[in-house]
Formats: structure tokens, sequence, C-alpha cells
């Protein structure tokens, strides 16, 4: 508690938030202080500058709320509500306040922790016809996703080699604690030999019209089977991440699906998504994005084993996921 910066601990305490809930309760990502407060979420991003991604001021915290707000309206429309101010009135922080501005935040509706795709899978209760559902919602939401100028030029094979380098540089240090040097050389090797000897068919790609203005952070935890599927949390903060294909989105969350060893689940949603979107030509990428993927989680995870904020007690599961993932990417290059 002492750890944690000052006005996160302000926001710890019910009396700063304008609704006056009963608890307040805190969950950390590695970039965003999450504030549930009865019905609502209050999500205050980190300053924090990871080259991919940059909260480093004030100005770009707002315009970066203000455009997951935008984004994420596309797929759940009824869980984002807008951004509010942290403003300090009469020397105290408040949520909501007319005060001095310090900070922003995006403002949600809560979503049903039981509806989680990412709580249920562990339960057993996700159908076949739940799976469905989610391929025919996201290949709508591709078909009519922005495509062409200067998402084709962001989306082409440069962007997807700086994504899997990043991924690889940005790692590199935990090799020895959260992968071995076996699994390392496996994972990029395999990676650099397919986008070097598949380049062609990355500019196919492009040429067809399957870089879209994606989800880019679809895995199992950001899916919720409430009234309607809401699928969250889309990236904002940055074109690059979301400028994609969109093989590389159906792939995030087959690979979570198999992270959850439910391979029949990842199959049919695999199935279901090319019988709705008719594209056959994301089979031959899907191993790819698959590892790459995989390497994402993996990397989200040895930035949340680095947060000085994160109780020590919960690194140790951080740390066991993290492994977990790496393992996951290398299974996808054998």
């Amino acid at each position: 508690m002492s750890q944690l910066p000052e006005l996160v601990q302000a926001l710890l305490d019910p009396q700063a938030y304008p609704e006056k809930p009963a608890s307040i309760e805190l969950i950390q990502t590695q970039i965003s202080y999450v504030f549930v407060a009865g019905d609502l979420v209050y999500k205050v991003k980190k300053p924090v500058d990871f080259g991919f991604l940059d909260y480093s001021t004030l100005d770009k915290r707002l315009a970066l709320c203000l455009k997951e707000v935008q984004l994420n309206q596309r797929l759940c429309a009824d869980a984002y509500l807008g951004v509010v101010p942290v403003s300090v009135d009469n020397g105290r922080f408040v949520m909501d306040g007319d005060g001095d501005i310090r900070e922003y935040a995006v403002k949600m509706r809560v979503l049903p922790r039981e509806s989680m795709m990412d709580v249920l899978l562990p339960q057993g209760k996700v159908t076949d016809d739940m799976i469905r559902r989610v391929a025919a919602r996201l290949a709508d939401f591709h078909a009519h996703a922005a495509t062409g100028g200067t998402i084709d030029e962001i989306g082409g094979i440069d962007s997807v080699i700086e994504n899997v380098e990043e991924n690889f540089t940005q790692t590199e240090k935990h090799i020895g604690d959260l992968v071995s040097v076996g699994t390392f050389e496996q994972i990029t090797s395999f990676a650099r030999r397919f986008y070097t000897e598949k380049a062609d068919l990355f500019h196919q790609r492009v040429k067809d019209h399957h870089i879209r203005d994606c989800h880019g952070d679809l895995h199992a935890a950001h899916v919720c089977f409430c009234d309607d599927i809401c699928i969250y949390d889309c990236i904002e903060f940055s074109d690059r991440l979301r400028y994609i294909d969109t093989a590389a989105d159906i792939a995030f969350l087959a690979m979570d699906l198999d992270h959850y060893e439910r391979r029949d689940l990842s199959n049919l949603f695999i199935d279901s998504y090319v019988i709705s979107s008719g594209d056959t030509g994301l089979l031959e990428l899907l191993n790819f994005y698959k590892c790459y993927r995989a390497c994402v989680r993996f990397k989200v995870n040895c930035f949340q084993y680095d947060d000085e904020f994160i109780p020590v007690a919960e690194k140790e599961r951080i740390a066991q996921t993290a492994r977990g993932y790496a393992e996951l990417a290398a299974s996808y290059t054998e």
C-alpha cells in the first residue's frame, strides 16, 4: 500500500467518488490502475513509456483515454461511458470533480466477472454455440472494419517484422529465468524463417484487403458473455498493433484457447470464423501468428513481473504464467 503513488492511494477511499460506493477494489495491469467502484469501473493509465506504448505525459494519457472509448464502442458500446478527470478539490483527490485536474480515467460499467471467457473456460462452461457466436461476431466486425490507405501501409510486412522482433528485444533479458535459452532460440528461429520465406504471402494479404483496423488484444479475458457478447479492451495506444491482418486477431483468441487446454474449442473457433468470413487463406498463417501472440502474452507477463508496484507474492504466479506462454509459443514451431 505505501509503495503505491499518492494519487492511487487516495483513490482507494470510497469518499473520493461521486457515487460513494461501499468499497474500492484495485486491480493492476502492466499499464493501468483499475478501480472497481460498485457498478462502475474507473481506469487510470500508468505514466509509462514502453516504446510501443507511450503514456508518459498527461496530454498523451487524455488523448488515449478518449481514443480508448471511441474504439471500444465498436464491439462493446454499452460498457464504455466516457472519460472523466481526477482532480484535487480542497486538498484531496477526487474522481470526476471540478478542481485542479491531475489525471484522467476511462469510466465504464462493470462487466460481470462470472461471464468472462477466461473464468468460464476452467469451469468447462464455454459451449460450442458460444464459440460459434464469437466467431460470427468477429467475422462481421472484420468485414466492416476500416481498410486500405494508411492502414495497408502500416499493416504490411515491415510492421509484422517490427512487431515480432520487438517482442524478442523486450523479453530477451528474461532468458534464463522466465524462458530457457533453447526455447527462446527455437521461437526466434521459426519466426524469422517464416517471415523471410513467406514474404509474398504477407504482401498478398495486403492486396486482398485482409489488413484491417482490428481489435489487437483479442484474448479470453477480453470476451464477456453478458446480455450480448462484449469484446472489450482493444488496443488504443498503437495503430501499428491494431492495423493488422485479421488472421493475427483471430490467432490471438485461438492461441489463448490452446493455453486453456481447449484445442477443441480453438479448432472450432477457427473453423467457424473461416466459414463466416470465407477467409481460408488465414490457415497458412495460423501457427506463425499463434506463436507471435503467445510471445505477446509472454511479454505482458514479463512487464508485470518487472513492475515494482505489483506484490512479490503475485509475481510467482505471473512467472509461472509467463513460462507457460513461452512453452506454448515454442509448440507452434514444431
